[in-house]
């Protein structure tokens, strides 16, 4: 049985997830602030998290950022919920280490089916990270690691989210092709309700940041005009 800690500090919405979240066989945790729910998180490490955005003391963003610096909560799937639909949030939330986003009010059956994709995602990347479930991946000076979910450029290991390191293990496992918006949304985030495509834009920026020495002349993930993205295969592997 799948845990899920709901953080938010309005007890109506807090009640409404937790009755259609039992409704479908998961076990809940709640908190109504973000100091609460750090420390719940680090407790009893849930497999996903339902995290509010505006809340006292301490917000979703930071809350967010705790989590992500924490290596025990580091992977952990997290659902940002906020009555603010600006794009703009959204964004933050992202670079946060946010994996989705929901606006309020949503659909309790839309927000049922983004936790049961990100916890399917979970699921696959545990799979595909587990020790012998597949070789290291070398391009020049850089070496993926997917057991060890760490990549390693010029002997430095690249301080990468969960989400770029997924971003940059399936673009690197396979080198020339091309993967839309769309495609690397559904294989990363698993979406197929909403189609955010900025959402890869984003991670694909800062993914950038990390691992390209020029940023705007990409040597390792190409923009391939109007379709998407592929690793470069003029590398040497």
């Amino acid at each position: 049985m799948s845990m899920i800690l709901v953080v938010d500090d309005e007890a109506n919405i807090v009640e409404l997830l937790k009755f259609n979240l039992e409704k479908e066989n998961f076990k809940v945790l709640s908190a109504g602030d973000g100091i609460t729910g750090l420390t719940m998180a680090q407790e009893y490490l849930p497999d996903l998290i339902i995290l509010d955005i505006m809340m006292p003391d301490k917000d979703g963003f930071e809350v967010c950022r705790a989590l992500r610096a924490n290596p025990k909560t580091a992977v952990v799937p997290i659902i940002m919920l906020s009555a603010k639909g600006e794009l703009m949030d959204k964004v933050i939330g992202l670079e946060m280490g946010a994996d989705d986003y929901i606006t309020k009010p949503f659909s309790p059956r839309e927000l049922l089916a983004r936790v049961k994709a990100n916890l399917r995602r979970q699921e696959y990347v545990q799979k595909t990270t587990a020790p012998g479930s597949e070789k290291e991946i070398k391009h020049n000076n850089m070496i993926i690691r997917p057991e060890r979910f760490e990549a390693i450029l010029e002997g430095t290991r690249l301080d990468l989210s969960p989400k770029e390191f997924e971003i940059l293990l399936v673009l690197a496992s396979n080198p020339g092709r091309v993967f839309s918006r769309d495609v690397l949304l559904e294989k990363i985030w698993g979406f197929d309700a909403i189609r955010e495509t900025r959402t890869v834009d984003v991670h694909i920026r800062y993914l950038r940041q990390k691992i390209e020495r020029d940023p705007a002349n990409p040597e390792f993930i190409e923009t391939v005009r109007g379709v998407g993205y592929r690793f470069s295969d003029k590398l040497k592997a």
